[in-house]
């Protein structure tokens, strides 16, 4: 069961954001529960050439988005299907993320971003090798959220 990762499609991307719904408070990433997300996701100039889709046995299993940012940083963002969460499969697919931009991007740090109430997200971040970095405040699905921003040393 090879893991293949390649642009996302247009395709992928209306899947996405109009079939993968997570149940309840993980509804909270719904592609649907931000307006401004949803558009961007959707619209191929905002995905631009940084989201990818991650397929196993020709099946859309999720999907990643990667950002360099300052320095030799690169900052990530991900999704895994609805119905393959919470089934002991994060570790395996973050994996198959961090090799991806590791060996595309070359970062000496993988930064990224988790709603502090995803205890089940941040316990796969952490046994991956993520530490905490701090906690802050972002507006985001029509209120504000604590999210917790995690490190990744290569």
């Amino acid at each position: 069961m090879a893991v293949v990762i390649k642009p996302l499609t247009q395709l992928q991307a209306e899947d996405i954001a109009y079939h993968w719904h997570y149940a309840g408070e993980y509804s909270f990433y719904d592609m649907d529960a931000d307006e401004e997300d949803l558009i961007e996701f959707l619209d191929p100039a905002g995905r631009g050439d940084h989201t990818y889709a991650v397929s196993q046995d020709d099946e859309l299993t999720g999907y990643f988005t990667v950002q360099p940012v300052e320095g030799n940083i690169c900052n990530i963002g991900l999704g895994m299907r609805p119905d393959l969460t919470g089934r002991g499969a994060g570790q395996a697919f973050l994996k198959s993320v961090l090799h991806n931009v590791t060996v595309n991007f070359h970062p000496e740090r993988i930064t990224l971003a988790v709603a502090t109430f995803n205890a089940r997200a941040i316990k796969v971040y952490l046994k991956v090798g993520f530490t905490a970095a701090h906690t802050f405040m972002q507006d985001t699905n029509g209120s504000s959220y604590e999210f917790m921003s995690m490190v990744y040393e290569c």
